[in-house]
């Protein structure tokens, strides 16, 4: 890639996905990687002392503040399918996006994006219906907040359509199905571990044109593996690393 264009790229993060005394992934040492963060927002994982701490790390690290509302279901941590109507994949995102605005407001942040969950943005990516819920719940709250989710997908479009920031995701640690759907976590080769396989895939996602914002899970062991070597490939290609890229475009459809 020409280093007099640079293209600019957001890296982000899956974080504050522990709660009481249970620590999940290695938050202080990840979030100075990349630029934005999605927070557990206490349904799948989370409570308000974590997202309290994981704001504070945010604003330290100058880290863009995103929401990562999920399914009601600590125990499979918000990756099994759950039933649910449009209505109320609507509230479960006006309700827990809601707690971090708050929280945030207090700490002095803001939050800038909402990307859903496990399930429940796999669900939305291909589920219509629900991803229209999703995307009428974020313009509700806030129609200047960015809607993340997967490259091509049902949740993209209906963020468009409701005329909010969209940004197309890539993941670095997750396997693609050929038609570009990612591959379940019940496969036992759903996930990456080899970070240089990662570059790879990331690399070529770029090149696709298929993403506008990159993902490292948090609670993977090889997360900061990941970030680090993600990171040092964009950089090394000539891309810019920054949150929130999509800010003021919009585009309907």
């Amino acid at each position: 890639m020409s280093t007099k264009h640079p293209i600019t790229i957001d890296l982000n993060a899956d974080v504050g996905e522990g709660f009481g005394v249970y620590r999940l992934g290695a938050d202080e040492e990840l979030l100075p990687l990349v630029t934005s963060a999605n927070i557990a927002c206490g349904f799948h994982a989370g409570d308000p002392a974590t997202m309290r701490t994981t704001v504070r790390l945010c604003l330290q690290h100058g880290v863009g503040i995103g929401a990562h509302p999920g399914l009601p279901d600590r125990e499979g941590f918000g990756r099994r399918e759950m039933a649910i109507t449009p209505r109320e994949a609507y509230d479960l995102i006006v309700y827990q996006v809601g707690a971090l605005q708050a929280m945030a407001h207090t700490e002095g942040g803001t939050v800038r994006h909402v990307k859903p969950h496990g399930a429940l943005y796999n669900m939305s990516a291909t589920n219509a219906a629900l991803a229209e819920a999703i995307a009428e719940a974020v313009y509700r709250l806030d129609p200047s907040l960015v809607l993340y989710g997967l490259a091509g997908s049902e949740s993209v479009r209906a963020g468009r359509r409701f005329n909010l920031c969209t940004a197309d995701e890539a993941f670095a640690d997750r396997r693609y199905n050929p038609d570009g759907t990612l591959v379940p976590r019940s496969r036992p080769d759903a996930l990456l571990h080899d970070p240089q396989e990662a570059v790879v895939q990331v690399r070529a996602l770029l090149a696709a044109g298929r993403a506008q914002t990159v993902c490292v899970h948090g609670d993977t062991p090889e997360a900061l593996a990941f970030a680090r070597a993600v990171r040092v490939a964009l950089l090394a290609d000539g891309l810019q690393i920054k949150h929130n890229i999509l800010a003021g475009r919009k585009e309907r459809v």
